[in-house]
């Protein structure tokens, strides 16, 4: 049986996090669908055309150790941007989505173009200031040397690139059901996740 959640939000809400629990609890396959246009960022760092990129992926680029950076988080941004570049991956997202057995798909386009006929839709989000720390703190945790205020600065940057690009814009499904989590502890934000399944399942 198919049954699809899409879960969509700006970077560093929580909906990853979110997502691998939802999926964990119900027994459905997640697909950090972001992973798929960071991998396609790292590839152009290193000269790769774009859509050649998207068009080259495989699973191990998916499962490389640098894919959560701060330059591979822009170029990813980058890319993700280019309309051929999205069309490259939307079969693979698609296909995923309907599998028998369920699926929760994160991402910034699940509800409105991934996936327009999901059971559930999400749209988790909270405050830049809140997004922004926990983005900083996971980065600091990874050695990574950088300010909050420079984390910020490409999150808001992120955000407008994301939210004004043409191809498949950053923007809540009509009928997804909003979750801020800018005061939530993360087992309040799962419990509440999960609820909204419980009642659609």
């Amino acid at each position: 049986m198919a049954f699809t959640v899409a879960i969509d939000g700006p970077a560093a809400a929580g909906k990853g996090t979110i997502s691998r629990a939802v999926a964990t609890h119900f027994g459905f396959a997640h697909l950090d669908t972001g992973l798929l246009y960071r991998a396609t960022g790292r590839k152009t760092l290193d000269g790769t055309e774009p859509v050649a990129a998207a068009l080259g992926l495989e699973a191990s680029d998916l499962e490389a150790d640098n894919l959560r950076s701060p330059d591979v988080a822009q170029a990813a941004s980058r890319v993700a941007a280019i309309p051929e570049v999205r069309a490259a991956l939307l079969d693979f997202q698609r296909a995923f989505a309907r599998r028998d057995g369920g699926a929760v798909l994160d991402g910034r386009d699940i509800g409105t173009v991934i996936c327009p006929e999901a059971e559930v839709k999400l749209f988790v989000t909270a405050t830049d200031d809140v997004r922004a720390m926990r983005r900083f703190r996971e980065l600091e945790g990874k050695g990574f040397e950088t300010s909050f205020d420079e984390v910020l600065a490409d999150l808001r940057a992120r955000d407008a690139r994301d939210s004004a690009r043409s191809a498949a814009p950053l923007k809540p499904a009509d009928e997804a059901v909003l979750l801020d989590t800018s005061e939530m502890g993360i087992d309040d934000a799962v419990a509440a996740a999960i609820a909204q399944v419980t009642g659609r399942f």
